[in-house]
């Protein structure tokens, strides 16, 4: 098994605009939805309408995930200041 055993440490997790990240990422299929509603015939005529539904459920996962980083976020900052006002 010790050819599996790390020997180095893991580097810090990275930080940076996660809430911007995922808005735009939902955004994205959100557009990409629109965009491939317009040919819903043509995706049905070849049995392919699961690529127009794709997009919205990718926005609608997006939406969630919205809620999600915008609730981490804030109990970073809650851990932040409370760390701070401790020292």
């Amino acid at each position: 098994m010790e050819k599996w055993t790390p020997k180095h440490e893991a580097p810090e997790p990275l930080e940076g605009p996660v809430v911007s990240t995922i808005v735009g990422g939902t955004v994205l299929w959100f557009v990409l939805f629109l965009a491939q509603l317009p040919f819903y015939g043509w995706f049905a005529d070849r049995g392919h309408t699961w690529w127009v539904w794709t997009p919205l459920a990718g926005a609608g996962l997006g939406l969630i995930g919205i809620w999600y980083v915008r609730g981490r976020d804030a109990a970073l900052k809650r851990h932040a200041a409370a760390w701070a006002a401790a020292s």
